[in-house]
């Protein structure tokens, strides 16, 4: 069990977090998992959405760790799950407009009913997918920490690394905070999670670190630093478990130096996400 924290969140609108990038292959999915079950841990409620219809990694994740408690007699913490249907109707255009109708009511029905909303959408460009960006208090991007993620974000010159617009993502981006500006009055705050992020000094590494300080300027977001290429990730998502979940001795699932290290990431980013309330451990597998 664990005692739930005062976040001065109850009783008023859901900070709706939204994870996105319109590149496959960024960690977007490590993120979601992982921010969910953090802020779970934080002691926060949390209500998920999963609007990648194809891949369904999320809904994927959250059904195996069902059948993983429900296999080994463990109450596993869990998120809300609420489902929303892509639209049926025959003309795209209608479909599209009575789509997004819908979702901004199905939006609007949460907003009481928990502390944080976490939307995972695809990565590739939908309209629903676009369109849920605009609710966003939060949006968390991840990219590979390489510049051919990065030229969603941005445009370079090849031959001078010299900055000539927006990339088609940032675009999108732009647009749907320019909507929730207009909607709800306030803006979005970007961040940019850089995963993958070499240990070692090397020329890539610099010339990113020097393109990312003029962006933050720029296109108005925060960087920060992600999660590392490591197996325990890939390794916990068919048992439907998190790092949360791993315990000092816990047989297959005990934890290990690997888990403390990841474990740290993830608090990286929920320190950004929660913005300076409290980030504590009220699990039984605490670091």
């Amino acid at each position: 069990m664990y005692e739930a924290v005062d976040n001065g969140l109850n009783n008023k609108r859901a900070r709706c977090v939204v994870i996105g990038n319109e590149k496959g292959g960024s960690g977007k999915s490590t993120t979601v998992i992982n921010l969910i079950f953090g802020l779970i841990d934080s002691g926060y409620s949390v209500i998920c959405v999963d609007l990648d219809f194809r891949q369904r990694t999320l809904s994927r994740f959250l059904e195996c760790r069902a059948a993983y408690g429900e296999a080994h007699g463990k109450q596993l913490r869990m998120p809300d799950m609420r489902r929303f249907s892509p639209s049926a109707l025959g003309s795209v255009a209608t479909a599209r407009g009575a789509e997004l109708s819908r979702f901004d009511t199905f939006m609007k029905g949460l907003q009481t009913s928990a502390d944080y909303i976490v939307i995972d959408t695809p990565g590739n460009d939908t309209v629903l997918g676009a369109h849920a960006h605009s609710h966003a208090d939060i949006l968390v991007t991840p990219i590979n920490d390489s510049f051919i993620d990065l030229d969603v974000i941005v445009r370079l010159s090849p031959l001078d690394m010299h900055i000539t617009g927006p990339g088609h993502y940032t675009e999108s981006v732009w647009e749907q905070r320019t909507l929730k500006q207009a909607r709800d009055k306030c803006d979005t705050e970007w961040i940019v999670l850089r995963n993958r992020l070499g240990a070692l000094e090397s020329n890539n590494k610099r010339s990113m670190d020097a393109v990312m300080r003029e962006l933050v300027d720029r296109f108005n977001f925060n960087v920060l630093p992600g999660f590392g290429e490591r197996v325990i990730f890939r390794e916990l998502f068919l048992k439907g478990l998190t790092l949360f979940d791993v315990s000092a001795s816990d047989g297959d699932n005990r934890r290990t130096m690997s888990h403390v290290a990841a474990k740290h990431e993830v608090r990286n980013l929920l320190g950004a996400v929660i913005g300076g309330a409290e980030v504590k451990s009220h699990g039984h597998a605490a670091a």
